[in-house]
């Protein structure tokens, strides 16, 4: 009795479209955190390498 208004399927695939984009993003986001704390993890043992070669 209650419900929402019906979506026309184009506004259902403009809101799909926009969840896989918004989960692209955080997908992005997610890996490049995780890459910077590997670089951030494995410096100080580059920097201590770079050293003891000069």
């Amino acid at each position: 009795m209650f419900a929402p208004p019906s979506q026309s399927p184009a506004e259902v695939k403009v809101r799909l479209f926009k969840i896989q984009a918004a989960e692209e993003v955080a997908t992005q986001t997610v890996y490049g955190t995780l890459a910077s704390c590997v670089i951030l993890y494995l410096s100080p043992f580059v920097v201590d390498y770079v050293k003891s070669l000069v």
